[in-house]
């Protein structure tokens, strides 16, 4: 029956595995693997192997692309690093890019990713990765976004000097800011190792926010189509 599945090869009772699901994707927070363990009566690192698999079956194989207007930036999580300069100076920090679509004033889909730099190859391979080609993108006046007209967007690049009482990228900035505090609210710390993942859990929920049943159903329809990893390949060390 789990075969195949991100629970191929539990040890864990399947009823243990729903009731994780259902927690993660209706509790509002998000809940953490210290949480987790408490409310079913798991060990620490039980708990977290659970989340670091449901997590990783939160990306549809065959989601859509954004479409219409979209909102793009890049932003740093992590700690302050004493001595950097620049806002994008990297430091020990991960650089992170956010994409969302504009809904009159409210905001649509959402997609995040880790950013090897904030290059015009590493940013526009974020957009093609996330967005649908023509669509109308919205961006800061930062460099890197000069070749995304060529890459077959509708690019309208803005001042960071916006007009008076006008804000800039309202949409993205409030996302990012929505995230921190989810992280830091709900996981505390999180390595740069295994930040995808968790990117992956808040767009998750930030697209299902409304429909938090629909949510548990679907994370249990990804959770039987992705295949299984195991412990070492999650933590990367070697089986």
């Amino acid at each position: 029956m789990t075969a195949g599945t991100v629970m191929h090869g539990t040890r864990t009772p399947l009823r243990t595995w729903f009731w994780a699901a259902y927690l993660v994707a209706t509790h509002h927070p998000g809940i953490s693997a210290k949480q987790l363990s408490r409310q079913l009566g798991l060990r620490y690192e039980t708990a977290w192997l659970i989340l670091q698999k449901l997590r990783r079956s939160m990306v549809a194989p065959e989601r859509e692309p954004l479409k219409g207007e979209v909102e793009v930036d890049e932003f740093f999580l992590g700690g302050l690093e004493e001595g950097q300069r620049g806002g994008r100076q990297r430091g020990e920090k991960a650089l992170c890019g956010v994409a969302i679509e504009v809904r009159g004033q409210g905001s649509g889909r959402l997609r995040l990713a880790v950013l090897s730099d904030a290059s015009g190859k590493s940013l526009g391979g974020f957009l093609k990765q996330t967005t649908a080609p023509g669509a109308i993108i919205h961006t800061d006046g930062w460099s890197g976004y000069k070749g995304l007209r060529k890459a077959g967007f509708d690019h309208r690049r803005r001042s960071q000097r916006a007009e008076p009482g006008e804000k800039l990228l309202p949409r993205a900035h409030r996302a990012v800011s929505n995230l921190k505090a989810w992280m830091l609210g709900t996981h505390r710390d999180v390595s740069n190792e295994h930040l995808p993942v968790y990117l992956d859990e808040y767009v998750f929920r930030h697209n299902r926010r409304r429909t938090p049943m629909a949510a548990f159903q679907t994370l249990l329809g990804l959770g039987a189509r992705h295949g299984p990893e195991t412990y070492d390949q999650i933590t990367r060390r070697a089986a």
